[in-house]
C-alpha cells in the first residue's frame, strides 16, 4: 500500500499565509453553512458538517466563527443563500480542472472563473468533460520528518484507511470520503497531528510537464483558489519531485 505518493504531487502544496487566513476562513464559513443547511445542525448525524468543521479547526478557526456558521446555516441567524457550483476546464498542457464553487452570485462567479482560466492560457470545458478522470477521497498529510511510514500505515490501516503513500517528507492517508471524519479524528486520538486534511478529488491518471509549463498551471490554479467564491481546485497535474516554485 505505501510507495511513492501520487496525490502529494497533484495538488499544489502551500502554507496558510497570514495575509490569506481571512479569506480562508471565509470559505470555510460558506462550507459550514451551507451544510448546516443541508443536512443539519447536528455534526453527530450529519457527515458533511462534521468534516467541515473538523477542517475548520485544523485551519485554527475560532469556535465562535464555526458555531455562528452553523446557526446560519440551520437558519436561526441571517445569512447569505450560497449555491454550489463546479466547472470543468483546462490549464496549459492538456491539464484537467476542476473548480468547485460556494456563491451567492452565480453570474459574477461564471464570469470571474472564465476571465481568469482565458487570461492565463486556459480554457472552460463543457459539463463531464473532465469530471469522469476524477473521484473524490479524504486525504490527510503528516510531516515525514516527525513520524515514519510504518507509524502512519499501522495506525491508518487499523482505522480503516484505503491507502497510505508517500513522497519526499509527505505522508498521506488516502480514504473513503464517507471515512474521513472517523479517521481523522482516530489519528488525532492516537497521538498524531496532521499538516493538511481535506475531501478533494483525486485523478489517478496524471500530466507530466517541464517546469515552465509545470509553473504556468500552478499560477492559474492559485489565481482561482484566490477568487472569493472558489472553494477547491482540483488537477491532474503531476508536480516533479525537484520542481521549485521560485525557479525563475
Amino acid at each position: 500500500m505505501s510507495g511513492h505518493s501520487k496525490w502529494a504531487t497533484i495538488k499544489h502544496k502551500k502554507g496558510i499565509a497570514d495575509a490569506k487566513r481571512g479569506q480562508i476562513f471565509t470559505k470555510l464559513i460558506k462550507e459550514i453553512t451551507v451544510a448546516a443547511k443541508m443536512g443539519g445542525s447536528d455534526p453527530d448525524s450529519n457527515a458533511r458538517l462534521r468534516t467541515a468543521i473538523l477542517k475548520a479547526r485544523t485551519d485554527n478557526m475560532p469556535k465562535d466563527n464555526i458555531e455562528r456558521a452553523i446557526k446560519k446555516g440551520a437558519g436561526e441567524l441571517d445569512g447569505a443563500v450560497y449555491y454550489e457550483l463546479t466547472y470543468e476546464g483546462y490549464a496549459p498542457g492538456g491539464v484537467a480542472l476542476i473548480i468547485d464553487t460556494l456563491t451567492d452570485n452565480k453570474n459574477r462567479t461564471a464570469a470571474d472563473v472564465r476571465s481568469t482560466l482565458t487570461k492565463l492560457g486556459g480554457s472552460l470545458g463543457n459539463p463531464g468533460s473532465v469530471s469522469y478522470m476524477f473521484e473524490t477521497k479524504g486525504i490527510i498529510s503528516y510531516d515525514g520528518e516527525e513520524y515514519t511510514e510504518d507509524q502512519i500505515l499501522e495506525a491508518a490501516l487499523d482505522l480503516g484507511a484505503e491507502d497510505i503513500s508517500t513522497s519526499s517528507d509527505i505522508i498521506e492517508i488516502i480514504t473513503d470520503p464517507n471515512d474521513f471524519a472517523s479517521i481523522l479524528e482516530g489519528m488525532q486520538t492516537a497521538g498524531f497531528t496532521e499538516t493538511s486534511a481535506e475531501i478533494s478529488k483525486i485523478s489517478d491518471t496524471t500530466i507530466s510537464l517541464d517546469h515552465e509549463k509545470t509553473r504556468k498551471v500552478l499560477r492559474i490554479i492559485e489565481r482561482l483558489e484566490d477568487l472569493d467564491d472558489v472553494q477547491q481546485v482540483s488537477s491532474n497535474l503531476e508536480i516533479p519531485d525537484d520542481y521549485n516554485d521560485e525557479e525563475e
